[in-house]
């Protein structure tokens, strides 16, 4: 044992000293670019980044972001003072906008057009060359097998030839006819290159989608705007109540068109038990124009059907009770005029009241409560809403008076307010007692603050602008990409030769074969279907079983002479009467 250990080390010893003294070529600056594009063009780099970018893309909804909510992402800072800033440097709140995330979304559309335009040009060339040329020994391929053509048949090794390219040509195969006047003519034939255009058309297809997706975070916008009925749109910076621009987004995109709130209706289920008071359908009749000077236009939003105006999906999103107001300060004068948009707290639309009137005089006046469309008192006088329509609208409120905080110019929740610096006149625990008014009645507030007037209820939908200018071709690749995947997972790549002899005494054989690239599972139902089809034009009994075939040693390409032409004629002198060979070598034989 320890002989063989020391010549083995003998052996290696030389191996080893040379390696240690071989001088490897440096590869210079030409040389590793080279190398750093072909390792980032390779179908595993680009593998690797599609998972890099998924997982990039994480904290996202880790995280709040700055472009959807900017007041969420401040308040997060505040929040986590030892990390809130450190988050915000490496860009954990601007996350699809950010260095990192670029990084790889470009690395990642490089590296797929670097795999996708080479194998476009070779398949390119290989759609436009000819079949490879016939083997000499057919009998080598997965799926093989020969008929004999009887003399009486009188069909020459030419015209079983053609013939065969004409079937061959009915099945969507690529025919190159070869040496059709010669003694051994052969053919090679080959189809299923509609699997790589598959192939091909899906990667491209994934380029699409990111070139779409980009277009639509570079250029595309979104906002939000509430619209009472009678109110109107027009789609200006001005005109949204939160507005969220795209990296490259430019005013001028936005088309000056107008959208006005003219009704909008609820149907709620009034059979059901289980569902009653439930709403079951939202319509909202809007009047459009295109611009200022376009006739104007009718239409109804509802929801998930939206409404396309200038270049823009306008989305129904949500919808509540605004109700009229007129507000006099303590000089008697109007401070405020109009409806209040109440915010949806529970069911049967209980909502919170907030009404901020900061041109009051000499105080600013504050005003928090409850909007209750179907008003009921429990035995403990406790309010609630019963029923989600206006059958007993009521508005209940406490007031305060102070300075609101407005003047100092940061931004402020409308649907808050914060009470800390305000002084209360009205509350269920102090003497004057809360504010409970029913539409037409009118409160007059305590110290001479002035007085609040419920005039009457209107309603209000919120809706969702949306202008992305890469849907419509991020939605077209999409789709391309799924039929590209169908075509390289269902169609098959394959070749099929045959070749023709005549014997000495006329019978004509015909020997075919069969290759795959790739596994093919349905290659053998092919070749069956194919030795069925020419039984069928040579008329011919295709008897298959083994017991019915000739001895193995006849069969065309199994012979061994100088020549392939030997193949076919010693087959046809040993072959008895017309009964086919049985498809495909033995075992063996495949071996080999």
């Amino acid at each position: 044992m320890s002989e063989r250990v020391n010549v083995k080390k003998k052996q290696s010893a030389p191996v080893a000293e040379a390696k240690a003294q071989a001088a490897l070529p440096a590869l210079g600056p030409k040389g590793m670019l080279r190398w750093a594009w072909t390792q980032l063009t390779s179908m595993r780099t680009a593998l690797f980044l599609l998972l890099l970018l998924a997982v990039a893309a994480v904290p996202g909804s880790l995280f709040p972001q700055r472009p959807a909510n900017p007041a969420v992402v401040t308040q997060y800072i505040k929040d986590h003072p030892d990390y809130g800033k450190l988050l915000d440097s490496l860009q954990l709140y601007d996350v699809y906008s950010s260095a990192w995330f670029s990084a790889i979304y470009l690395l990642l559309f490089i590296s797929l057009i670097g795999c996708v335009v080479p194998r476009a040009i070779a398949h390119y060339k290989a759609m436009r060359s000819q079949p490879p040329r016939t083997p000499q020994r057919l009998s080598r391929l997965p799926e093989y097998g020969t008929l004999v053509i009887p003399a009486s048949a009188a069909v020459p090794a030419s015209d079983a030839i053609n013939g065969a390219a004409g079937l061959l040509r009915k099945r969507g195969y690529r025919v190159e006819v070869r040496d059709a006047d010669g003694a051994l003519p052969s053919l090679g034939a080959e189809r299923g290159f509609m699997k790589e255009v598959g192939n091909l058309v899906f990667h491209t297809s994934l380029i699409g989608v990111l070139v779409s997706v980009a277009a639509g975070g570079l250029f595309g916008y979104s906002g939000q705007r509430i619209l009472v009925e009678g109110d109107t749109f027009v789609n200006t910076l001005v005109g949204y109540d939160q507005f969220n621009p795209g990296t490259n987004f430019q005013s001028s995109q936005l088309q000056p068109y107008s959208l006005q709130l003219d009704k909008f209706n609820i149907t709620f289920d009034r059979e059901s038990r289980g569902k009653f008071g439930q709403p079951i359908d939202f319509a909202a009749t809007v009047t459009t124009k295109e611009n200022p000077d376009a006739p104007p236009k009718q239409e109804i939003l509802k929801v998930n059907d939206p409404v396309s105006l200038g270049g823009t999906s306008i989305y129904l999103t949500g919808n509540g009770y605004a109700p009229v107001v007129t507000i006099r300060d303590g000089a008697g004068n109007v401070a405020m005029q109009g409806p209040v948009v109440a915010k949806l707290q529970g069911e049967n639309y209980y909502s919170s009241v907030v009404i901020k009137v900061p041109d009051a005089q000499p105080d600013q006046l504050g005003f928090v409560g409850f909007f209750l469309p179907t008003a009921f008192v429990t035995d403990k006088n406790v309010s609630f809403s019963a029923d989600p329509e206006l059958f007993n609208p009521q508005l209940t409120l406490n007031s305060y008076y102070g300075d609101l905080g407005l003047n100092k110019g940061a931004p402020q929740n409308v649907f808050e307010l914060d009470v800390k610096n305000l002084t209360p006149l009205n509350a269920r625990n102090l003497a004057a007692g809360g504010i409970t008014l029913a539409p037409g009645s009118t409160y007059t507030l305590p110290d001479g603050k002035g007085s609040i007037s419920f005039d009457g209820v209107k309603r209000y939908i919120g809706v969702d602008i949306h202008h992305n200018p890469g849907q419509l071709y991020a939605l077209i690749f999409a789709l391309l990409a799924v039929a590209g995947l169908i075509l390289s997972l269902y169609v098959n790549r394959r070749r099929v030769w045959v070749r023709t002899g005549t014997a000495d005494d006329g019978r004509t054989m015909v020997e075919y074969g069969l290759l795959a690239r790739g596994e093919d599972h349905r290659l053998a139902g092919e070749a069956a279907a194919l030795r069925k089809l020419f039984a069928t034009e040579w008329q011919l009994a295709d008897e298959a079983a083994p017991d019915a075939a000739v001895p193995e040693n006849t069969a065309p390409s199994q012979q061994t002479p100088s020549r392939t032409g030997d193949n076919v004629a010693g087959s046809a002198e040993k072959a008895e009467g017309s009964v086919t060979t049985p498809a495909g070598p033995t075992g063996p034989e495949k071996d080999q």
